[in-house]
């Protein structure tokens, strides 16, 4: 488990927010077990580079470490710029929920197979220490008319599905074909022809 270096931090509010991020510091807090809330500060690269390997970390808050679980992360509007991190006491024997990205592995080979992800994500209950990334889930032998459903999903040990276990992960259908184009219904009257209206008017005129 990865530890981080993070400062206390005295009072709130934007100014001070904008000014640690000005110094690469991002802002977080620190709460749960019926504990105050923590406010503090970590380097922005640091943190960074954590959030992409781990949801669990350990924070020395100055001498002081905490296990803790990455609960909420914020970005500027672009999506680019770290804003504010939230982040849960845990103890690394207890179990917590927490929501994975489902990853579908391979595709159909069969002719004509669709595969169609339905849920991307599942919501379970594991051990602190056993949160997977991700959870693959293999569907190369997958063949038309099959569905993978919640119950399916291979789960890390000691882990428990919080869905009902009906929950559609995926299924594979067959490609629908084009529908033909109707034909065209005996007897149906022939396009206006402009220029024979005209030719016709003419001849009623001269007559």
């Amino acid at each position: 488990m990865q530890t981080l270096k993070a400062v206390a931090r005295e009072g709130r509010g934007s100014r001070l927010s904008r000014h640690l991020r000005q110094k690469g510091m991002v802002p977080a807090i620190i709460y749960g077990h019926k504990v105050e809330p923590r406010a503090v500060a970590l380097g922005g690269h640091d943190l960074e580079l954590a959030l992409h390997a781990s949801r669990l970390l350990a924070l020395d808050v100055e001498g002081h470490t905490e296990n803790v679980l990455i609960k909420d992360v914020q970005y500027d509007a672009f999506g680019t710029k770290l804003l504010h991190v939230d982040f849960a006491r845990v103890n690394l024997d207890e179990r917590v929920s927490v929501t994975v990205p489902i990853i579908l592995r391979g595709k159909p080979t069969e002719v004509g197979a669709v595969l169609t992800q339905v849920t991307n994500d599942l919501e379970i209950e594991c051990l602190v220490t056993s949160i997977p990334d991700e959870i693959r889930i293999p569907v190369g032998e997958m063949k038309i008319g099959d569905v993978i459903k919640a119950k399916d999903v291979p789960l890390p040990q000691g882990a428990a599905l919080l869905v009902e276990e009906d929950v559609l992960i995926c299924t594979v259908s067959v490609v629908a074909e084009e529908a033909e184009a109707p034909a065209a219904e005996a007897g149906a009257a022939e396009p206006e022809v402009i220029g024979e209206k005209k030719e016709e008017a003419e001849e009623e005129e001269a007559k």
